[in-house]
């Protein structure tokens, strides 16, 4: 959360935390070291691919993270807690270990993208804001991303604050948008915190506070004449903004030697709008100045317009992308993968369910992407944490959509997602800053195939267990059917 100076962020967690908490303080698995993996089970919108975002607020969170006093006095109102284990509260600090895939990573269902080792009351009390921020903005960053690559090279600018679910989804969600590929947004918090570029002209308020809608535009060329947007829909369109768009920008940016301007449009039929609006500015001989359409946009209605010939320079969405409208829930999940006693052996651990897309995936992991000749990402191998892919043989991948079948794959380079963020309570990973990450982001989305990348009916991404953890997981799996722990 923003306000992190106003109050404590200890008791942003589900309360089950706690009372498992304190039943796991009072029994005899307090000191096993437990591993969590987190990951989700399917892409919004029937998506291909997703967009990993939020790691940088988690460190921050578990950096922090303490009880206070009256934290731990509110807890003791609750009258369930007993002296010792709130004094245990009093004194905590996170010690264990988290490995997690860079913000910007392209992510696939059911692999781990984030595992956390820790004494098992750390591991267990830091789930509800490890799930909030990589569920809210992996979320945003992927539908960013979608509408970006809809846009086919034209810019687009976030600015969906006023319907967002909150102050802290307004700012992280421009920041989760700006991973995804956004230029820019309008919450000018989200620039002063996080460096994403915030920009904004103005409203249709604007043009009604002046007796004319020429006096508006006239009025605003003269105090900001770099680049001009006027907005041409107040009144109408064609019967008056984009005349007196035309006549404010050679009445006082011309004089002035300055050509570039942008006129945008928040309602109609916006490819109709936009290529008479095209002919009229060129016609006048503004072609510098660039149109921008606006008005309850996202990724489907962008490739649309584009498809029909609509002249749009650059595009503003809001509540589609800020809100995730279309498809509003990540799904990530935080589960139990493995234990480890006191000597020091790991002892895999499994969720069964009559869901077969519940079932997990057991032990301590990490994942390798396949990369092969083309540059293109071929699969990702889940792996137990000690396995060791060799790219000098042939490996063979199951087909996701038909389980009997299987891919061979040479000649590749793998490389592991999972990097170390913390090791024994210490933050050793370096956040780059915000631009690199959204660089990276469009270099990872590059990687994939055209066929992942589609909106409608993509291809399953292959992803895949070693042979090693899959014997294991099936053996568990025969194991519980026969009754047996």
């Amino acid at each position: 959360m923003l306000k992190t100076d106003e109050h404590s962020l200890a008791l942003l967690c589900d309360f089950y935390e706690l009372t498992m908490g304190r039943g796991y303080f009072n029994s005899n698995v307090r000191d096993k070291i437990a591993y969590f993996d987190v990951f989700f089970r399917r892409v919004p919108d029937g998506g291909g691919y997703a967009i990993a975002a939020g790691l940088e607020q988690i460190a921050s969170y578990i950096e922090g993270l303490r009880f206070t006093e009256e934290d731990v006095q509110f807890l003791r109102g609750k009258k369930i807690f007993d002296d010792e284990f709130l004094e245990y509260l009093k004194n905590f600090k996170f010690t264990g270990d988290i490995w997690a895939v860079p913000e910007g990573t392209v992510i696939f269902p059911h692999e781990p993208i984030m595992t956390v080792r820790a004494p098992i009351i750390e591991a267990q009390l830091i789930e509800t804001y490890v799930l909030l921020a990589i569920n809210h903005q992996s979320l945003i960053a992927t539908k960013a991303s979608r509408m970006v690559r809809a846009a086919k090279g034209r810019p687009i600018s976030e600015f969906g604050s006023r319907r967002a679910h909150g102050e802290d989804a307004a700012v992280y969600g421009a920041r989760a948008a700006y991973i995804g590929g956004c230029a820019g947004t309008a919450c000018t918090l989200s620039e002063k915190l996080y460096s994403v570029p915030a920009g904004g002209t103005m409203a249709h308020s604007w043009i009604q506070m002046f007796d004319t809608e020429y006096e508006a535009f006239e009025t605003y060329c003269r105090l900001y004449p770099q680049s001009p947007t006027l907005l041409v829909d107040t009144y109408g369109v064609f019967s008056s903004g984009i005349p007196n768009a035309i006549k404010a920008v050679k009445n006082v940016l011309w004089p002035l030697g300055l050509k570039d301007c942008a006129i945008r449009i928040d309602s109609g039929d916006i490819t109709y709008i936009t290529r008479k609006a095209r002919k009229i500015l060129d016609e006048a001989g503004l072609e510098n100045c660039k149109i921008v359409a606006s008005n309850a946009l996202d990724e489907y209605l962008i490739s649309e317009l584009l498809a029909e010939g609509a002249k749009v320079d650059a595009f503003g969405v809001g509540e589609r992308l800020i809100t995730a409208k279309s498809d509003s829930v990540f799904g990530g999940v935080y589960k139990l993968a493995a234990v480890e006693g006191p000597d020091g052996i790991i002892t895999p651990k499994i969720k069964i369910s009559e869901n077969i897309e519940k079932i997990t995936n057991p032990h301590f992991k990490k994942v390798y992407r396949l990369y092969g000749e083309s540059g293109k990402a071929e699969a990702d191998l889940i792996c137990l944490h000690d396995e060791v892919v060799d790219p000098s043989k042939p490996l063979e991948i199951f087909d996701p959509e038909y389980t009997w079948k299987r891919r061979t794959i040479e000649n590749f380079i793998a490389r592991e997602l999972l990097v170390p963020v913390f090791v024994k309570g210490k933050l050793v990973y370096e956040f780059p800053p915000l631009d690199l990450v959204r660089s990276r982001c469009a270099a990872e989305v590059g990687t994939m195939w055209e066929e992942v990348l589609r909106f409608e009916n993509p291809h399953e991404y292959y992803v895949d267990l070693s042979q090693k953890l899959w014997d294991i997981k099936q053996e568990m799996l025969n194991a519980k059917n026969d009754g047996k722990k």
